[in-house]
């Protein structure tokens, strides 16, 4: 069990609009929850790359160790998560997006078309993974993440490689 603080970011145009529930955000709070993490309810931003990049940036110097971003990760004109997230991280884990994709095939052959990142902001240490918008994706992704995430927050604050 964890206590550091997590946060979620759902990045979609019409969740922040009020015209679509955000379904997947949700998720990952609970399941963040359940591993221990203290996290609040879903922050809901707008597509773009400044919108994600500027929600990153206040997460991560407010103390947040740990963000997870769904949606925005796709093909689409406005899916610029990825874009966002390169502007602010220092550092970037490939490993953990690769997986992602791999395991993601299980549920859909969809699953190499996100270009989702994750990678460690300085000098905050916090860790960012961006997720495909999908329930599930998010579902089936937080799981892959989590197995990894206390693990990366204690290496990056100088931790043992035990």
């Amino acid at each position: 069990m964890t206590s550091h603080p997590a946060l979620v970011i759902t990045v979609s145009d019409r969740s922040f609009a009020g015209e679509r529930e955000d379904r997947g955000g949700p998720i990952a709070v609970g399941l963040l929850r359940d591993a221990g993490w203290h996290c609040p309810d879903a922050e809901i931003i707008p597509d773009g790359e400044s919108s994600v990049a500027d929600a990153l940036r206040r997460a991560a110097a407010r103390g947040i160790r740990f963000i997870v971003t769904t949606g925005g990760t796709g093909v689409g004109p406005r899916d610029k998560t990825p874009e966002g997230t390169r502007r602010v991280i220092t550092r970037e884990i490939p490993g953990i997006a690769e997986e992602l994709r791999r395991s993601g095939l299980t549920d859909t052959p969809l699953s190499v078309l996100s270009r989702g990142l994750a990678g460690i902001i300085d000098p905050y240490g916090t860790l960012v993974v961006n997720l495909p918008g999908s329930t599930r994706a998010v579902a089936s992704g937080v799981p892959v993440v989590l197995g990894v995430a206390a693990h990366i927050i204690d290496q990056v604050e100088g931790g043992d490689h035990s």
